[in-house]
């Protein structure tokens, strides 16, 4: 995204503005992969690394602040929603939703076909609600606890959830992200939504393939039944297993179809948990309160039990919040001194083919994911950059809108640094490095797009404007002529 030098400032250089995401990108890795610890710190040099960078252009600091507070600003929704989330997975639990959902989930769905089933549950859930973050913050939350009951790595099953929450979601004429692609490229919705069937469409199948063979090394042998039967009584003995727990997700469910936005549909979810406990399992005001901030913490006497049951509440997400914060922070800094521009005004001279074109989209895609770590941003910033590029090369903008969407909507999660991979690690209870190489459709819809573009595969041709007037030209001649033939 192109922004404005103030008086006084230059553009950066590419080598400069390599440093600053050299700084982000080395700084986080090294303190995860060697030291264990969190990504804050690492962030917080590099955004000093950026702003150093920044000053040394000329940008004064009044501007480099301002760009850090617009980058803050960006993630205000997110934290919203991660603070709302928090607070309903705690009071699901203690209302019994979660434990009803997964006591049905334990019983109905066998260890062989529980994988692929998460995958369409989660694609169906999020195909009619438009939001992969609603859909793990809700069925995903009672699927893990499922996996885990059958004995599946939570790992895998997250990647599973992940998979379908972000193929419904980019499908869905009610997502916002499917909504903002083909906006910013120039083309229409369901014009680009058909367009990504071609890539989606085998991403997804692959992914299926996957998991169904995945999931029939789980045979679930005696062990695992006996274990599950500990797990339903417990569950059982502790909580009312009711259909009418069914009702909170329904409710969330049926309000995002209604195209209802997130933070009021998901609240109206907390309330209805909320007066379930009180009616149903006897809950007062003061246990409603504490598991709405500090979360439930389950007693049963099995530690399996116990751990799956203890989560959520607001202070769970503050270490999410805060992560969001320092990373849309650097990606503030980089946007406003025209640092990340710097960057793929470089990528895009490389692109030299149509499949260098798409190469170079996704890249950005990705590099945006990584840098401005919010996928709105990375949408917003491969069709920007992009769009006047493909109209060049005439090709239709859907190829744009695609390309976008198939990178820069499903990577965000993979990320552990951006907003979208800091929301769903917490949501989930598993580690983003831990779960990204198993949401394989998350990963597999770049690879799928990069392949068509470079075999030219459902690569659509831009129709010249000239063609249509020369046809209008044309026609008026020969009725010009057959009037003076008359």
């Amino acid at each position: 995204m192109n922004t404005a030098i103030p008086p006084g400032a230059r553009a950066p250089h590419f080598w400069e503005a390599t440093i600053s995401l050299f700084s982000l990108v080395v700084g986080i890795s090294v303190s995860i992969v060697i030291y264990g610890l969190e990504p804050h710190i690492p962030m917080l040099l590099g955004i000093i690394v950026a702003s150093i960078v920044a000053l040394r252009c000329g940008f004064k600091w009044h501007t480099i602040q301002n760009g850090m507070v617009r980058g803050i600003t960006n993630a205000l929704p997110a934290t919203i929603i991660l603070i709302i989330v928090g607070i309903l997975i705690g009071v699901w639990v203690l209302a019994g939703v979660v434990p009803t959902l997964i006591y049905y989930g334990l019983t109905f769905l066998s260890p062989s076909i529980f994988l692929p089933a998460t995958l369409i549950i989660c694609a169906i859930t999020a195909l009619a609600t438009g939001t992969s973050w609603g859909t793990t913050g809700t069925i995903g939350v009672a699927l893990m606890g499922v996996g885990a009951g059958l004995g599946f790595p939570l790992p895998l099953v997250a990647g599973a959830v992940l998979s379908g929450a972000y193929f419904g979601d980019k499908m869905s004429p009610l997502s916002d992200t499917t909504n903002m692609a083909p906006a910013l490229a120039g083309t229409d919705l369901f014009t680009h939504i058909k367009h990504m069937s071609y890539t989606t469409g085998v991403a997804f199948g692959l992914t299926f393939i996957i998991e169904l063979v995945i999931g029939f090394q789980y045979g679930g042998g005696d062990s695992d039944l006996e274990r599950i039967s500990t797990i339903l009584a417990l569950l059982d003995d502790n909580f009312i297993i009711n259909v009418a727990m069914l009702l909170p997700p329904l409710v969330v469910v049926v309000v995002s179809y209604k195209k209802m936005p997130a933070i009021p549909g998901i609240t109206l979810g907390v309330i209805t948990g909320v007066i379930l406990a009180f009616g149903l399992q006897g809950a007062d005001y003061s246990t409603v309160s504490n598991a709405a901030f500090s979360g439930f913490e389950a007693a049963t006497g099995n530690e399996d039990v116990d751990s799956l049951l203890s989560r959520g509440g607001m202070s769970s997400m503050m270490y999410t919040i805060s992560l969001v914060l320092v990373a849309m922070m650097f990606g503030g800094v980089m946007e406003r001194t025209n640092q990340l521009k710097a960057i793929a005004d470089k990528v895009l001279a490389l692109a030299k083919s149509t499949g260098g074109l798409i190469t170079s989209t996704v890249l950005t895609c990705i590099g945006a994911n990584m840098i401005l770590c919010d996928q709105y941003m990375a949408i917003v910033m491969g069709a920007r950059t992009y769009a006047q590029a493909y109209e060049e090369r005439g090709l239709a903008p859907e190829n744009l809108s695609r390309a976008v969407e198939d990178s820069g909507t499903v990577t965000a999660n993979l990320v552990p640094w951006n907003s979208g991979g800091a929301y769903q690690a917490a949501t989930l209870g598993v580690a983003t490095i831990a779960y990204a190489p198993l949401a394989f459709f998350c990963w597999l819809s770049p690879i799928v797009t990069l392949l068509y573009g470079y075999m030219g595969w459902t690569i659509w041709k831009l129709e010249p404007k000239q063609d249509s007037d020369a046809e209008d030209a044309s026609t008026a001649a020969d009725n010009q002529a057959q009037a003076d033939n008359v």
